[in-house]
């Protein structure tokens, strides 16, 4: 029972189903004119950073009070400083639980994907060792008759062809040894990922932006997003020769799954999760930059 669910069902999303249009999404960094205050005190990084998370106005006024100081007897100063610092670091804290709840369900997704690939593993393990023990027992058993129990030259040849067939029977059978499986995924955090759809019910606002950010003029040629669908393709989880095949399997709703294309989906996903996880040093980053302005 235990094994059936994890092959039809996933308990990995708590139903944080994404729900925004395209005017949700921050409007890219490069588009914006941002104010030289924070362009020359902020890494590139921090400030798509805080444009990611919806700040960034917050943050050009945070550096403006920072810049300009007034008397420490100025009290509306001083609490519009306290306020816009406390929206900033709620905010920030926020958004660092958002991506720590993305990043566990794609390790937990890997998880899943990586229990039925053992499982299929400890399958193909036991069945060869079984075959491993037939042909050695064959071996023996034709070497025992033809050597000392039949003396008839004509029986003993037949008998040491028979025993030589069944040997590379069972090596054969060893070699096209291999388990499959249905296994089923209907929530598919590849699938957007591989058709980099304008918006996602997989990935918040915010963790789409950043996936999908790109800027020639800055050096950022491809983007996060489609700098992980060239992993995958240099690296052989998707290749020319079965890609329609594979497209479907793994970024469709599921289908029968080898042990190795599962540990090939697994390997996918925990590709996916070190670069959201890349988020969190750019939140650090730009947490740091904000207590030195």
């Amino acid at each position: 029972m235990e094994i059936r669910d994890l092959l039809h069902h996933s308990n990995c999303n708590q139903q944080n189903v994404y729900d925004y249009t395209l005017d949700s999404l921050p409007i890219p960094l490069h588009e914006q004119q941002v104010s030289p205050i924070i362009s020359q005190k902020l890494s590139f990084n921090s400030l798509n950073m805080a444009n990611a998370i919806g700040i960034l106005k917050l943050v050009t006024r945070f550096a403006e009070l920072r810049q300009n100081p007034k008397g420490e007897d100025d009290l509306k100063y001083r609490l519009e400083l306290l306020e816009l610092k406390q929206i900033i670091d709620q905010k920030i804290n926020t958004s660092s639980l958002e991506i720590s709840a993305i990043s566990s369900e794609m390790d937990c997704e890997e998880e899943r994907t990586s229990q039925v690939a053992n499982y299929l593993e400890g399958k193909i393990r036991e069945r060869e060792s079984k075959l491993t023990i037939g042909a050695i027992v064959v071996g023996a058993l034709g070497a025992i008759l033809t050597e000392g129990v039949i003396k008839e030259e004509k029986a003993s040849h037949v008998v040491g062809i028979s025993t030589g067939v069944a040997e590379a029977t069972f090596g054969v059978m060893m070699l096209l040894n291999d388990e499959n499986t249905e296994f089923y995924h209907k929530r598919n955090a590849l699938r957007d990922v591989w058709f980099g759809s304008e918006t996602s019910k997989n990935f918040p606002a915010a963790v789409w932006y950043y996936l999908n950010y790109s800027n020639p003029e800055n050096g950022i040629k491809t983007s996060l997003r489609e700098q992980i669908i060239q992993k995958w393709k240099s690296f052989g989880q998707i290749n020319k020769s079965s890609e329609e095949e594979l497209l479907q399997l793994y970024f469709g709703e599921g289908g029968k799954y080898t042990s190795e294309q599962l540990d090939n989906r697994a390997d996918m996903y925990d590709q996916l999760e070190s670069n959201i996880n890349l988020m969190k040093q750019d939140l650090k980053a730009l947490s740091s930059e904000l207590e030195k302005l």
